[in-house]
């Protein structure tokens, strides 16, 4: 059972300007979010580099973000560079996300070929393996399958050494183990292998899945489980004094029986009590302690923020 302090991330990608974009980013520090996260994609939201770096030019204390970067669209060189310069200019409140990619739509409008997972995986693992070499400082070079540097040396180099925390999620057991072996965050996510959220997605978030996840986690991570931080995406998010209507409807919704929807850790309903109890649970049976929460539920679940983490 882990005794981390529990944090609170916000998880937005759009704004119709930067004054839009800017208020959001202090709202969400002024109301004790940790995080302010980035999906990557390409339909309809912003650019998640220039987006971060004007989050945290208008913040001060904020981590910024992406949940996640898809690897499949930057060369490792490129994303290096990209996040240790995100590092520098917001002062070292940078988290590396770093994803295989997933989402069907984004492949087939771009044109990019869409491997199977496994390769998309392989190609994830060596792209780390990369930004982690031209975040050292050193003169670097690597020779993979899919990737090949000779004698660079990543420049700017990060605030945050040897470079910022490394954030993978998902809901696979290979992409599970992996998190557990590289990174210091690891999201416990429900399993898009269909390449959209739907009612089968839904159905993967049930507590004894979410048992299943945890043990690929410890699995992966060995020894140094300890000293991984859980998080995971909370999709719904209401304070409501209808717990139950609500979690009825989001059970059908999701293709989920009553009880696990009550219990499931990617929904958060009911009242600022009855929420704040939930994730003590959910603390206690999965050791998950950071949540991420969408930009919609930002001020009603401004309270359950204030009370966990005490600001």
């Amino acid at each position: 059972m882990t005794d981390r302090e529990f944090r609170f991330g916000l998880q937005a990608s759009k704004a119709t300007s930067a004054e839009e974009w800017t208020a959001l980013a202090r709202r969400a520090e002024d109301l004790g979010y940790a995080t302010l996260t980035m999906a990557d994609h390409f339909p309809d939201q912003l650019a998640p580099g220039p987006a971060l770096a004007t989050a945290a030019a208008a913040t001060d204390t904020i981590r910024v973000g992406a949940l996640m970067y898809c690897n499949d669209y930057r060369h490792p060189t490129v994303l290096a560079k990209e996040v240790a310069t995100l590092d520098l200019l917001s002062g070292g409140r940078m988290d590396f996300g770093i994803g295989a990619g997933w989402m069907t739509v984004d492949y087939e409008e771009a044109g990019f070929e869409l491997d199977r997972p496994g390769i998309r995986i392989d190609r994830m693992i060596e792209s780390l393996a990369v930004c982690r070499g031209l975040m050292s400082g050193e003169s670097f070079s690597f020779t993979g399958e899919h990737y090949r540097i000779t004698e660079m040396t990543g420049a700017p180099p990060p605030v945050q050494r040897p470079m910022p925390p490394v954030v993978i999620g998902g809901g696979g057991k290979r992409m599970l183990t992996v998190a557990g072996r590289e990174a210091d965050i690891v999201g416990i996510n429900l399993n898009l292998r269909s390449g959209e959220i739907g009612a089968d997605a839904g159905a993967d978030g049930t507590p004894a899945r979410t048992d299943t996840k945890i043990e690929w986690v410890r699995d992966g991570a060995g020894s140094r489980y300890s000293d991984v931080e859980l998080q995971t995406r909370v999709h719904v998010s209401a304070v409501t004094d209808d717990k139950h209507a609500l979690i009825d409807a989001l059970a059908g919704g999701f293709g989920l029986t009553t009880d696990e929807a009550m219990e499931t850790p990617h929904a958060l309903a009911g009242t600022v009590d009855e929420i704040c109890a939930d994730l003590e649970r959910i603390r206690d049976r999965w050791d998950i302690s950071y949540f991420g929460i969408g930009v919609e539920s930002l001020d009603d679940m401004a309270p359950v923020v204030e009370r966990m983490t005490g600001r």
